[in-house]
């Protein structure tokens, strides 16, 4: 564990939402001076750059995002899905995460009535949720995970995805994405904060050694139009979780090629292919390399 991260389990919950709520405060004060200083981050501005990410046309991209990292963007949040949407165009894919819980997954089924897929807003930031409101975006009946996905393979993507028993099988669209050689962005976030795409390795391990999953399988209510039906899922064993270092793969994956950083706005960028992020975990998985013990 960094010091950091014990720095952070040591702290009083208290004192981390109150240092979190007053550095979103100074954020959102640094963006309005920055916007009416004129000095904005455009549409076409966002284009470059992503292209310059290597997204290309036709591609099928998934999108974690801290958007307040990027720095003054002219329009918000729909500038960048918009900016997105115009690079991959109507031949490519674009997925987001729109987990309603920002918490362990066991408190949040222990706690929830109904996951209303079409109403239940996203917990994974500003992005997310503009993604999610906006045409043509469809959204998978997972529960825990559930993932957006706008583009011509949308209804793919999303459907199945409450079938496999947690929310990272091969039903899932973190695991479709890599049959479909697709890429992951990292905007402003790294696997520490965003390592979902890390659990389809744990899934397509056999006997994978460590108790990830809570011994309980929950049955949770989905309501998805006009149909309402129970999921049976296995979520994250809290404990195990709390024992991730994500970030401590960031070296390996960068020596085999499997993702760099670059820019994005102001924000530090990771660019992951899909694929080869869970192939190497999977091969990796051998000489004893997980999220819990990256050196192995």
């Amino acid at each position: 564990m960094s010091f950091k991260d014990t720095l952070r389990s040591l702290t009083p919950q208290f004192f981390l939402d109150l240092f979190r709520a007053n550095k979103k405060k100074q954020t959102r004060k640094k963006i309005e001076a920055e916007l009416k200083a004129g000095n904005q981050i455009s549409e076409v501005d966002l284009i470059n750059q992503i292209k310059n990410l290597g997204i290309e046309p036709d591609d099928d991209v998934l999108v974690h995002c801290a958007f307040s990292k990027l720095g003054a963007v002219e329009g918000g949040p729909q500038t960048l899905v918009t900016a997105l949407q115009n690079v991959i165009g109507e031949m490519g894919n674009l997925l987001m995460p729109s987990s309603p819980n920002a918490s362990f997954q066991l408190e949040y089924v222990q706690n929830i009535d109904v996951f209303d897929v079409e109403n239940t807003p996203s917990r994974m930031g500003a992005l997310s949720e503009v993604f999610r409101s906006s045409p043509d975006v469809q959204r998978s009946a997972h529960p825990t995970e559930p993932i957006c996905a706008w583009g011509k393979d949308a209804t793919w993507y999303v459907e199945n995805h409450e079938t496999d028993g947690t929310a990272y099988g091969k039903n899932s669209p973190f695991f479709k994405l890599t049959k479909k050689k697709g890429k992951i962005l990292y905007i402003g976030v790294t696997l520490d904060n965003a390592g979902t795409s890390l659990h389809a390795s744990e899934d397509a391990i056999p006997n994978f050694k460590y108790p990830v999953y809570e011994d309980e399988v929950f049955t949770v209510k989905v309501k998805n139009r006009d149909e309402t039906f129970d999921v049976k899922t296995k979520v994250h064993n809290p404990d195990q979780s709390k024992k991730r270092q994500c970030d401590g793969l960031l070296p390996m994956f960068v020596k085999a090629g499997v993702a760099k950083q670059m820019k994005l706005g102001t924000a530090n960028t990771w660019v992951f292919d899909a694929e080869a992020m869970l192939t190497t975990l999977v091969a990796e998985y051998e000489n004893g390399v997980t999220m819990y013990t990256p050196l192995g």
